[in-house]
């Protein structure tokens, strides 16, 4: 599989990346034996990029990626996670997670972007996945933590990074806009963009992308499925699109797309994954991948590619841009 640059550091990483928040339990339970069968799927079809978090799972994520990397050479792989969520005891437990997660609640978890919350979230990030060392740092989710974030958490993350102890440091939010400032007003090697560069939202085309490019950063995309709509070759009725139910003025959007893949002899899922690649600053498309089967499914849609045809065709028919 092909690797490209993090733009300004010594990472390269597969151009398809291994998303972990579903075997950490999102929306309902996996088994280990299941992740670690995914994540070999992963490995056997040359996926080398992993990413994950504390959030995902309270820890769960983190722990099952962990356990299942062990066995293939570190220096051959690169792992994210994720800082400014600390995962602290839960004093009032209910019994089961409240953000999506089908986990016990045993913990929760603590907003925390200063640079005493970054050091702690990295070590535990460490003692939970058994690795000796994350490779990508991003600050998860500093929509409502601008100041903090910018001030204490990416100049802690900086020093680091400066220092070796990790590879590159950024930001993943499923806003352009903020992430943009990262990239121009902070130490960030690349941000991880969810949602907002896709066949249906092609937002950060304003303020992220081209900060990217002036600033020679980089971009890994991920929620290119808009949370369902662009996953199957024919959207319908009661579809999901940014966790939502999607708006009929979409779904006959996504429709119209979707003819216009078939006729040049592709899928809209995988027009959806070759769309934002196509971007000079986009590194890698991340997907969700919760069993060995949507890896090979994946993974078909991914080295499928596109005809280039398709994106000009989409611009003539005003359904995309590209600039």
């Amino acid at each position: 599989m092909n690797q490209r640059s993090i733009t300004g550091t010594a990472l390269t990483m597969t151009e398809l990346g291994f998303g972990a928040s579903v075997i950490g339990n999102l929306y309902r339970p996996a088994t280990d034996e299941d992740a670690a069968a995914a994540v070999a799927a992963a490995w056997d079809c040359g996926v080398r990029y992993f990413d994950t978090a504390p959030h995902y799972g309270l820890g769960l994520s983190e722990r099952r990626l962990g356990a299942a990397l062990r066995h293939y050479p570190r220096d051959q792989y690169v792992v994210s996670s994720k800082v400014g969520r600390l995962l602290v005891p839960n004093e009032n437990p209910s019994g089961q997670d409240s953000e999506g997660f089908a986990v016990p609640d045993t913990l929760r978890r603590q907003w925390d972007f200063s640079r005493d919350g970054v050091l702690r979230s990295i070590e535990s990030t460490l003692n939970r996945t058994g690795l000796d060392r994350v490779d990508i740092v991003y600050l998860h989710d500093p929509d409502d933590h601008w100041q903090q974030a910018a001030d204490e958490a990416m100049p802690a993350l900086a020093q680091l990074r400066d220092e070796g102890v990790v590879g590159a440091i950024g930001a993943g939010m499923n806003q352009s806009a903020m992430l943009a400032r990262f990239l121009r007003e902070t130490a960030a090697d690349l941000v991880m963009l969810a949602g907002r560069y896709t066949l249906l939202d092609q937002g950060a085309l304003e303020d992220v992308l081209p900060a990217a490019l002036e600033h020679h950063k980089s971009v890994v995309a991920v929620g290119v499925f808009n949370s369902g709509l662009l996953a199957n070759d024919q959207p319908a009725a009661g579809m999901k699109y940014d966790y939502q139910d999607a708006p009929a003025e979409l779904i006959a959007r996504a429709k119209a797309i979707a003819e216009i893949c078939e006729r040049h002899g592709t899928t809209l899922p995988a027009a959806a994954i070759a769309f934002p690649l196509a971007h000079p600053a986009v590194v890698n498309v991340t997907l969700g991948m919760r069993t060995p089967q949507q890896v090979a499914r994946n993974v078909g849609l991914f080295r499928g590619g596109v005809p280039d045809a398709l994106w000009a065709d989409l611009r003539a028919n005003g359904l995309i841009r590209t600039a």
